[in-house]
């Protein structure tokens, strides 16, 4: 079998046979030989209405079938394709639009935020834009993923056709994923682990399940109905599932025989909740960032032996922590995690400064001329090679002179049984520096908050506990459905 150079290579595979379910969305089938078909046809309709190898089009559509078939016809017309999460506003849209230079939009006519040229209503809809900068990509440019931007505009991050096949590659071989795994998608194709799904999927000529929900019995009953192998989600998916999913309980989920997370840490009572409700499951915990994809993962196995683990370093790829001033960390010291792989990304689109904060020369070998992704996460690592995350570099609360990690107070906090989601930010204030303050969503008539901060300060040295505990229906999130921690502490400068 001849290895696939580019993205869209893929869906040659010998694994792809054409009478193969390769997508399903609600009601709608397509299968491996059809899903080329459609590819083909509206690569055509690219090339035909003028796209040029490097060109950006980006695209705007809700999880659906033709979402799929955009994204791998845009590579196989020798474009870059930029997904846009739907739920973004005409002017984040925009921005993104003019920030990469696109050059065309595929869309529909309910979400296009932009008078179509010439009124084509084609399905889908194919925009033609007039970029106000015309930048050359780098060589062997695929995609281009968008941070959340919860401050500031977001960045684009440029992966490689080599980035998304390595990452395909490592998911594969350490989940051992195969044909005949039925995948469940709920998260967006704008997140880097989103879009894994679909590539892994296609790369095994498995069947990929695409979902959209409001409610945690939704996924249940998708779970049920499409007998899904493998299910990955976010934090707050695991929540919802464990805290507002009534039927998690009692349906047959035995099909399920791994679940999958990123975007975060999972609090450990709610991976005991997961493991209770789906004892047959094996639960993978994975941490990556969108410049470097995937890092480190814990095997099902070393959940009991290594609580609050984020983790080995995946296949291909070397994980190591560094100080301050440059010295590779000795187990038990904390540093950041740098990472070092094929799936280290080509930096951030047009952003040469930010990419030079992140993609830097290995401290270690520093003549070796290969970058190392900086992550800007306080790690610490033990004598095995497993890793402890501590908090963001830039998120770490300095309260009363000592250096807080906001995942340790949520852990405990959590670990009262009180919430079904905590996020604890550091607020300023004149005598601390920064003071901790906790937001939760409460789990139902439990104890009220200062009975809590009654038992975390059994379980909490004085520094580490909350001045507050503000409880609120929900927790925000950005598109990628991950807490937003910096709208948090933005909405309450105002009263700090």
């Amino acid at each position: 079998m001849t290895t696939p150079a580019l993205l869209h290579d893929l869906l040659d595979g010998a694994a792809c046979a054409p009478e193969r379910i390769a997508l399903v969305c609600s009601d709608e089938r397509l299968s491996y030989g059809e899903l080329r078909v459609r590819v083909a046809a509206l690569a055509r309709r690219l090339t035909e209405a003028g796209i040029a190898p490097g060109d950006r089009v980006a695209i705007l559509l809700p999880k659906s079938l033709p979402e799929c078939v955009a994204i791998v016809a845009i590579s196989r017309a020798g474009a870059v394709f930029v997904p846009i999460h739907p739920s973004l506003r005409p002017r984040q849209v925009r921005h993104i639009l003019s920030d990469c230079g696109a050059r065309f939009l595929i869309t529909d006519a309910t979400l296009n935020p932009l008078p179509a040229e010439g009124g084509g209503l084609a399905a889908p809809l194919i925009v033609r834009l007039a970029p106000d900068t015309v930048t050359t990509p780098p060589p062997g440019l695929a995609a281009i993923l968008y941070t959340s931007g919860s401050t500031g505009r977001p960045k684009g991050v440029m992966l490689s056709h080599a980035n998304l096949l390595a990452g395909t590659r490592i998911v594969r071989t350490y989940l051992a994923i195969g044909p005949e795994d039925r995948i469940l998608s709920v998260l967006p194709f704008s997140f880097d682990y989103g879009l894994n799904q679909l590539l892994t999927s296609i790369e095994q000529g498995a069947c990929l399940v695409l979902l959209e929900f409001r409610f945690g019995d939704e996924v249940v009953r998708a779970i049920e109905r499409h007998r899904i192998t493998i299910l990955a989600g976010v934090p707050t998916l695991w929540t919802l599932l464990t805290r507002a999913a009534p039927r998690l309980g009692k349906a047959d989920l035995a099909s399920l025989r791994i679940l999958t997370n990123s975007g975060g840490a999972v609090p450990q009572e709610t991976v005991a909740r997961l493991r209770r409700a789906l004892p047959h499951t094996d639960i993978v915990l994975m941490y990556g960032l969108t410049e470097a994809f995937r890092s480190t993962y814990l095997p099902p196995g070393e959940i009991d032996a290594r609580p609050g683990s984020m983790g080995r370093a995946i296949p291909e790829t070397e994980i190591f922590a560094v100080t301050a001033d440059g010295r590779r960390t000795r187990p038990g010291e904390p540093g950041i995690l740098h990472h070092r792989g094929p799936t280290v990304s080509l930096g951030y689109w047009n952003r040469p400064e930010d990419t030079a904060r992140v993609l830097v020369p290995d401290p270690r070998f520093p003549q070796d001329g290969t970058p190392v992704c900086r992550s800007g996460d306080l790690v610490v690592e033990d004598g095995d090679g497993y890793f402890r995350f501590l908090g963001r570099e830039d998120a770490m609360i300095k309260s009363a002179g000592f250096r807080v990690s906001p995942t340790e107070v949520e852990e405990a906090l959590m670990e009262t049984g009180a919430f079904r989601a905590v996020a604890v930010i550091g607020l300023a204030d004149a005598g601390l520096g920064q003071r901790i303050h906790a937001v939760a969503v409460p789990a139902g008539s439990g104890p009220a908050p200062e009975e809590v901060l009654q038992a975390v300060r059994r379980t909490l040295p004085p520094h580490m506990v909350p001045r507050a505990v503000e409880t609120v229906p929900a927790l925000p999130t950005t598109p990628n459905g991950k807490v937003d921690y910096k709208r948090l502490v933005a909405e309450r400068t105002s009263y700090v």
